[in-house]
C-alpha cells in the first residue's frame, strides 16, 4: 500500500516535473551552444580589427560570465525556482561593488575606450597629464610610460582618457622650435643666412616642410630669431641639441655676437 502511494507521488512528480527538467536541459544546451557561438563571432570581429589581446581576452571572458548568469537564471526560472530574490540578490552585489571600486571602474572604462579607439599606441612620445613620455604598456587600468630619464611614469586610464593628449608620434614628424638672440649691431641679413646654413646642413633637418628662419621680436637687448627646422619625430632630440650647438659655434665664427647680461659696477669717491 506504501509502495503504491510512493510510486503514485513519483508518477505525480515526473509529470509534473518531467515536461519542465526536459525543457531545462533544452534550454541549457541550446543556450550554451549559443554563448559560444556569440562569443566566437564576437572573437572573429575583434581579430578583424585588431583590438588589443589584453583587452579582447578580458571582454570576451566577462561576456561569457554574464551570458552563462542569465543562462543559469533562466534554467532555474524554467525548473520552477523563484528567481526574483536571486536576480535582486545579484544587482545588489553588482551595485554594492560597483561603489566600493568605483575609481578602478572609471580607470577600466578608460582603458577600453583608449584600447577601442586607440589615440595613442605603444612607442608614441605624448605628453598627458604634466609628463612627457613614450608609451611603453597600456594595460586595462593604468598605461605605462618611459619619461625621457628613462623613468617610469603611471597614469591612471580614467585621467588619460579624460585629460588632453598631445601626441607627437601620430603625424610623423615634429617642428623644433629655437630662439636665439643676437646683438643689435649684428647685420640681420647675415645672421640669417648663418642660422638658414646651419639647418641646411644638418642631416636629419628635413627639406620639406622647409625650414624657416625669421626675425622674432625686437628685445630689450638682443634681436630674437625664431628658429624652425622640421624632423622626423624619433630624430627630435637629435636636431634640438645639434642646431644648438651648431649654432652658437656659427655664429661665433662670423664675429655675431650673443649678448648676455651684464653686471656694472659703479664706485663712488669718498
Amino acid at each position: 500500500m506504501d509502495l503504491q502511494k510512493w510510486i503514485d507521488k513519483g508518477y505525480e512528480l515526473i509529470i509534473d516535473f518531467g515536461p519542465k527538467i526536459l525543457a531545462a536541459i533544452a534550454i541549457w544546451i541550446i543556450g550554451s551552444w549559443l554563448i559560444k557561438s556569440i562569443v566566437k563571432g564576437l572573437r572573429k570581429t575583434m581579430d578583424k580589427r585588431d583590438y588589443d589581446p589584453s583587452l579582447k581576452k578580458f571582454l570576451l571572458n566577462l561576456l561569457g560570465w554574464i551570458l552563462k548568469i542569465v543562462l543559469i537564471i533562466v534554467v532555474l526560472g524554467t525548473v520552477g525556482v523563484e528567481t526574483t530574490s536571486f536576480a535582486a540578490i545579484i544587482a545588489a552585489a553588482g551595485l554594492a561593488i560597483g561603489l566600493a571600486l568605483q575609481g578602478s571602474l572609471a580607470n577600466f572604462a578608460g582603458g577600453v575606450l583608449l584600447m577601442i579607439f586607440k589615440p595613442i599606441k605603444v612607442g608614441d612620445l605624448i605628453e598627458a597629464q604634466g609628463e612627457l613620455g613614450v608609451v611603453k604598456e597600456i594595460e586595462i587600468f593604468t598605461t605605462k610610460l618611459t619619461g625621457l630619464s628613462n623613468r617610469e611614469i603611471i597614469i591612471p586610464n580614467a585621467a588619460l582618457s579624460n585629460g588632453n593628449i598631445i601626441n607627437y608620434t601620430t603625424e610623423g614628424t615634429r617642428r623644433v622650435d629655437l630662439v636665439f638672440g643676437v646683438g643689435y649691431d649684428s647685420d640681420i641679413k647675415q645672421t640669417k643666412e648663418v642660422l638658414m646654413k646651419v639647418l641646411t646642413s644638418h642631416p636629419k633637418v628635413l627639406q620639406d616642410p622647409a625650414p624657416v628662419v625669421a626675425v622674432l621680436e625686437l628685445a630689450d637687448s638682443s634681436i630674437n630669431f625664431a628658429v624652425r627646422p622640421w624632423s622626423l619625430a624619433e630624430h627630435y632630440w637629435d636636431v634640438y641639441f645639434d642646431v644648438t650647438e651648431q649654432t652658437k659655434e656659427a655664429l661665433d665664427a662670423a664675429g655675431i655676437e650673443i649678448p648676455y647680461p651684464h653686471q656694472v659696477e659703479i664706485q663712488k669717491e669718498g
